[in-house]
């Protein structure tokens, strides 16, 4: 049976943010970001690049450019950007961040994607990755990082319910992830991270146009692999790793 892609549950439909982000905390990300006065931004793993989107209307002298791996992601962003008379201003490009050669630039967005600037055949390590982005960014130009870390080390239980193999080892502390940041070359000039609400926002929002497309269509040819996924899922997060992974969002100057 063929099936047509009006047919296909929806991805991300509902989710502004590819990240637990609120209006709230994105705005005051973007309006320092902006103040600043950058000529161009690059924004890593970009998605839709909503964030990228708002620090170029904030800053209207900037340019930006989006890399991602995900062309459906990179469709939407440069739709969006169109559609906000951005067009002329912003790129969507489909290629990997490994040893990208786009900078120096004065602003950088990185967030939840510091894995695409490191060795895929490696563990994941964010020292690598900030030592990136500092290359990549000009001194006392701005980073945003969004970077996950454990709010508390979890349990042996917690850590067999969340993702295949997961460990302990898979994140640092916040204060170890600062730490790293300033080895290398960075001055934290803030630090933040996501609430509770933004956690539950973001992960109904995750899956909320697939669950309602479920619901409507629980006989879909696809319905059965669609639900299996989206309930692993679930139950990742609520009895894995809810209130215990954490994202800091680190706004970071590179030290001249």
């Amino acid at each position: 049976m063929i099936t047509s892609e009006s047919e296909l549950p929806p991805r991300l439909g509902s989710l502004t943010f590819h990240s637990p982000l609120s209006e709230a905390r994105a705005t005051r990300i973007f309006e320092r970001l902006a103040a600043a006065g950058p000529a161009d931004v690059l924004d890593i793993g970009c998605g839709w690049g909503e964030l990228l989107l708002r620090v170029l209307e904030a800053a209207p002298a900037a340019k930006g450019v989006g890399i991602d791996i995900n062309a459906e992601d990179l469709a939407r962003g440069r739709a969006l950007a169109e559609s906000r008379g951005l067009g002329d201003r912003v790129e969507f490009v489909e290629e990997s961040a490994l040893g990208t050669d786009r900078g120096p630039v004065d602003a950088i967005l990185c967030l939840g994607a510091s894995q695409a600037l490191c060795d895929p055949e490696q563990p994941h390590d964010p020292a690598v990755a900030l030592r990136e982005l500092r290359r990549l960014v000009r001194p006392g130009g701005r980073v945003v990082l969004g970077e996950g870390f454990w709010e508390r080390t979890p349990t042996d239980e917690e850590l067999a319910a969340m993702w295949p193999g997961a460990s302990a080892d898979d994140h640092l502390s916040l204060g170890a992830l600062v730490d790293l940041a300033i080895e290398a070359g960075f001055r934290p000039a803030w630090i933040e991270a996501a609430g509770v609400e933004e956690w539950e926002e973001f992960e109904s929002g995750y899956r909320y146009d697939t669950e309602v497309w479920l619901a409507a269509h629980p006989d879909h040819p696809l319905a059965a692999e669609t639900r299996e996924r989206v309930d692993r899922q679930r139950s990742t997060w609520l009895n894995g790793y809810r209130g215990v992974l954490g994202i800091a969002y680190l706004t970071l100057v590179a030290v001249a």
